[in-house]
């Protein structure tokens, strides 16, 4: 069993969501952003880390990595790291498995061969969209309202970026379906309670 601190992006609950309240069980395909750089970053207390063997799950010809972690946990890595958007990923920690070199930073993403035990820190993130993976069912505990201000790229720019010294956290009972101005999104923390069987 463990608690995970799950963010699920306003865009991501508008398109395709359902909204839920604390206590409910939900199941969601989750995405672990290695570098925490959802919203522009900053969620250093807030990452978690997973340690477990690398899957390669293969859908619609689509080739996902996952980890599955002993409490039932799972999550998707991206498939080639190589695809990766420029400085995606950057301050990923990846972490090899038992024996020698355990302990030895292996740059994001390297090392994520199946089969292979890693730990993996960055923020987990509810992902609807691409391919298809295992999902994880857990029990609501917490939801926090994400508020986060953006700016302009450029004077009159439509392009924004997001501020993330700006980002502040509300609890509230129950998700909405439409966030509106200054709303990100919410960040959860999700019980799971062991593995599905």
């Amino acid at each position: 069993m463990g608690l995970w601190r799950v963010f699920y992006a306003d865009w991501q609950m508008e398109c395709c969501g359902t909204p839920f309240s604390v206590g409910d069980e939900v199941t969601w395909p989750l995405l672990l952003d290695e570098g925490g750089e959802s919203l522009g970053g900053g969620w250093s207390g807030l990452l978690g880390s997973i340690t477990a063997p690398v899957e390669t799950v293969r859908e619609d010809g689509a080739e996902i990595r996952v980890l599955r972690a002993d409490d039932g946990l799972v999550a998707a890595l991206h498939a080639d790291p190589e695809d990766r958007p420029e400085g995606h990923g950057a301050g990923a920690r990846v972490r090899a498995g038992a024996g020698a070199g355990a302990d030895t930073w292996t740059g994001p993403g390297a090392g994520q061969g199946p089969g292979r035990r890693v730990t993996v820190s960055g923020l987990l993130t509810v992902e609807r969209h691409g391919a298809r993976w295992p999902e994880t069912t857990g029990t609501v505990r917490t939801i926090h309202l994400v508020h986060q201000d953006f700016a302009e790229i450029a004077p009159g720019s439509l392009t924004r970026e997001p501020l993330p010294a700006s980002r502040s956290l509300e609890a509230v009972d129950r998700s909405p379906k439409w966030f509106g101005e200054g709303r990100a999104g919410v960040l959860t923390e999700l019980y799971v309670p062991g593995p599905r069987t």
